[in-house]
């Protein structure tokens, strides 16, 4: 069997979780050559960005970049340090919410794709399972890629866009984890975790999510049996 023609390229935001890593290897299934991308921006859970390198090793991204940027220096977020991380569901949006940063993040990895001339930015937000963050949701990234077109010289000179692939938008995470399993992804490879450590925490919001998602799945979850 001859290897498979690769002509386009996308630009992945890749954390390192359940979720990003399943449309990593989405993509990669669809024949994309994968340009992966993912921030040190303050972060308690920086074990996340050990397990993002490692799946882009894996899937022989054709480039993985490390961004730092420092978010944790106006706080406003018990996911860079101020306040404690919630043990229980809250009410509302969470502490864990980082202002805007989806918006951040996609600014950056639209730049990248325009530098490098790519053919889409890949995002894998839900706002089915998901903690109720304002920018992980449709009606944000529908704002976002009006905003991105008119921001970008290739848009306005040649009326290609950039476009925001989102293909998780209404997905419930147990599809996923059912689909990332018919992919071969090896889940006790990703990190979900907002404490960090050496094992998930199982009390975080993130980690309730998770193991909603593989129980609703029908399937353990392998990096708990580790």
């Amino acid at each position: 069997m001859e290897p498979r023609k690769r002509s386009q390229r996308a630009v992945v935001l890749l954390s390192g979780g359940l979720d990003s890593t399943t449309l990593a290897y989405l993509l990669d299934a669809y024949g994309f050559v994968l340009y992966g991308l993912s921030f040190r921006y303050g972060q308690r859970h920086e074990r996340e960005l050990e397990a993002a390198r490692a799946i882009a090793e894996k899937l022989r991204f054709a480039e993985h970049r490390v961004v730092t940027i420092d978010l944790a220096q106006w706080g406003g977020s018990s996911l860079v340090g101020s306040g404690e991380i919630p043990r229980q569901p809250t009410s509302g949006i969470p502490s864990t919410y980082v202002p805007v940063r989806n918006l951040v993040f996609l600014a950056i990895a639209h730049a990248y794709a325009e530098a490098i001339d790519a053919d889409a930015v890949a995002i894998a937000v839900s706002q089915v399972d998901y903690s109720g963050y304002p920018d992980c949701r449709g009606e944000f990234l529908a704002a976002y890629q009006q905003a991105a077109d008119l921001a970008s010289r290739r848009f306005v000179e040649t009326g290609r866009r950039i476009p925001v692939l989102a293909p998780f938008l209404d997905v419930p995470k147990s599809a996923i984890v059912r689909l990332g399993l018919r992919l071969g992804v090896d889940y006790a490879e990703t990190w979900s975790c907002y404490r960090g450590g050496e094992r998930p925490c199982q009390e975080c919001d993130s980690c309730r999510l998770r193991a909603q998602a593989f129980a609703e799945a029908g399937v353990p979850d392998p990096l708990l049996q580790r």
